[in-house]
């Protein structure tokens, strides 16, 4: 379970959520809390850096917002991040300093650390992305099983309970995942670790590893 924790995939000096972070031991468990956090942080931002442009939704003076571009609150935007062409916001976001929001990217409940790039075509929902990672064009964060139960973590031949309905992915610092791949409900990948292109992924995949198909999964040679 150690290797779970936020602590061990994500370093809190990259995003503005590092008190939340600092608040709990398992990464999903941010999750039902996203949106009261930034509702209590929006009040408390420097003026001088954010402006307030709607209902519950600040944004850096410094980031690029396309004009194309929905947004919804309540809503981070911090600085020098890039918001493209028909990026869909839908809420409890927070997009991280020099992250970028691609073109048609949807992005619900989820926090996006510094420089997280998810350029093109990506759902992403209640997930967290970790400093540097990248999701290749088409990555989707499945985040409701089918049968609506609480979601679970196969980890080393367990299942860890979660107690959360909707959990996409919680991806770790430097990780690259391939294009049109899926990460269903609980998976877990490990810092960086890379996933092959067309991946269907439902576990957790060990930090500095290459996962190349279900059941094979190597040690990169670092």
């Amino acid at each position: 379970m150690e290797k779970l924790k936020a602590v061990n995939l994500f370093d809190y000096s990259q995003t503005i959520a590092k008190p939340l972070f600092e608040s709990i031991t398992y990464p999903w468990e941010v999750l039902p809390k996203i949106k009261d956090f930034i509702l209590e942080l929006g009040k408390s931002l420097d003026t001088e850096k954010f402006n307030k442009i709607g209902e519950d939704i600040w944004v850096a003076k410094t980031a690029k917002v396309a004009p194309t571009a929905f947004l919804h609150g309540p809503l981070i935007i911090c600085e020098n991040a890039e918001i493209r062409h028909c990026a869909f916001i839908r809420g409890s976001a927070i997009v991280g300093e020099n992250a970028v929001v691609g073109n048609s990217t949807e992005l619900k409940n989820s926090i996006l650390f510094n420089n997280v790039q998810t350029p093109h075509y990506n759902y992403i929902g209640d997930s967290v992305l970790g400093y540097k990672a990248h999701t290749g064009a088409g990555t989707i964060t499945s985040n409701l099983k089918s049968d609506k139960s609480l979601v679970t973590v196969n980890f080393e031949g367990e299942k860890i309970e979660t107690g959360v309905k909707k959990f996409g992915a919680m991806i770790g610092d430097n990780v690259e995942v391939g294009c049109n791949s899926v990460l269903n409900p609980g998976t877990v990948i490990g810092r960086g670790t890379n996933i092959y292109p067309l991946s269907m992924v439902r576990e957790y995949v060990p930090e500095n590893s290459i996962y190349k198909k279900q059941g094979e999964v190597a040690e990169k040679h670092l």
